[in-house]
């Protein structure tokens, strides 16, 4: 049973939809931001957490055996954390490649390049052959339990990849448009591995530029994964990917939204101090200074040093290359001072 590019071929956007429409528009009205912000706001807001959810959840349902708790040590600690196994790599494959999609998609959109890109941060270092990093597949995959065959033709899949993403990029309601491009790229394999996780993650780019909850794909069991897709490897049919994505999804919008009304409200110590947060940090970090010594330069009120002082070392404790700007810190050097062990 062979690739059907009729498929993706029939489907025009803002006239077919592979989602009952009022189930997409539900689901939009449900998961969108009402505040007017700049794209991949909501993304950046729950970072911390979508990083965890979402890198731990989609290697889970690729065999990894790391648990949740290993899976936030590890992001705590990084490659202090121990002995790097093909588990361990994986996890940090999807950090990475997490982090990459939310600077880039705000700033590029959805292309191919970034989609290639993508696959190259998920694959790095667990592929044997280097030539199937980032780059379109030159060779037949199988799929594990399915009769499906997918095209072994390089130019079809870059130019169905192509029409993939021109077509994803006009459909104006971001959930159908994250599950096409979720559906799309799994059915088209388009790269020697890394599929399944490469459409997990590109599902989150249209919610992402719409400022709507991130998909983790939290709480599904490999079973239902596999029936899901399977429906669409040798049918083309989606109802069994439609539910599971409303499943997921509803569960997203859930956590993330608590998560989001929790940081809402901004601790007034953080808004008094802004400018003497942002002086504290580069003390520390761009000219090595202690943070002790750093607040005898910066002016507080003796009744809030004590406070000021936790939320310095908290800062510290999470200051990583994805959210230094907001201290006006470089990412090289911020990661140095990370390298060093974070004195201060």
């Amino acid at each position: 049973m062979g690739y059907d590019s009729s498929f993706v071929g029939n489907y025009i956007p803002n006239q077919s939809s592979l989602l009952p429409p009022q189930l997409a528009t539900d689901l939009f009205n449900a998961g969108r931001s009402r505040d007017q912000q700049p794209a991949g706001t909501y993304a950046r807001e729950v970072l911390e957490q979508l990083l965890i959810d979402l890198s731990w959840s989609s290697s889970r349902l690729e065999g990894n055996n790391k648990s949740l708790l290993d899976t936030q040590a590890l992001f705590e600690l990084g490659e202090q954390a121990g002995p790097i196994d093909e588990d361990t790599l994986m996890l940090l494959n999807h950090k990475s490649a997490i982090e990459f999609m939310v600077e880039a998609v705000p700033t590029e959109g959805i292309t191919v390049p970034v989609i290639v890109d993508l696959q190259a941060k998920l694959m790095r270092d667990l592929l044997k052959d280097s030539r199937d990093i980032g780059s379109i597949r030159r060779r037949m995959v199988n799929i594990d339990g399915s009769v499906y065959s997918p095209s072994n033709i390089p130019m079809l899949l870059e130019e169905t990849l192509a029409s993939i993403v021109d077509k994803v990029r006009h459909i104006r309601n971001p959930v159908e448009a994250a599950f096409f491009l979720w559906v799309h790229i799994a059915y088209l394999q388009p790269f020697s591995d890394g599929n399944k996780r490469t459409s997990r993650l590109s599902a989150n780019m249209p919610l992402m530029l719409y400022n709507c909850a991130p998909l983790s794909f939290l709480d599904v069991e490999r079973t239902d994964y596999a029936t899901a897709m399977l429906g669409v490897y040798e049918q083309r049919n989606v109802a069994a990917a439609v539910e599971l994505f409303e499943f997921i999804y509803r569960r997203s919008i859930q956590k993330y939204s608590v998560l989001r009304a929790s940081l809402a409200a901004p601790d007034p110590i953080r808004v008094r101090y802004r400018q003497a947060l942002n002086e504290l940090m580069q003390f520390v970090v761009f000219y090595g200074r202690t943070l002790e010594n750093a607040f005898s330069e910066v002016p507080v009120d003796a009744a809030d040093i004590a406070a000021l002082r936790v939320i310095a070392h908290t800062e510290l404790d999470h200051l990583e290359q994805y959210n230094c700007a907001r201290y006006n810190l470089a990412r090289g050097m911020t990661q140095r001072w990370i390298d060093a062990g974070r004195r201060r």
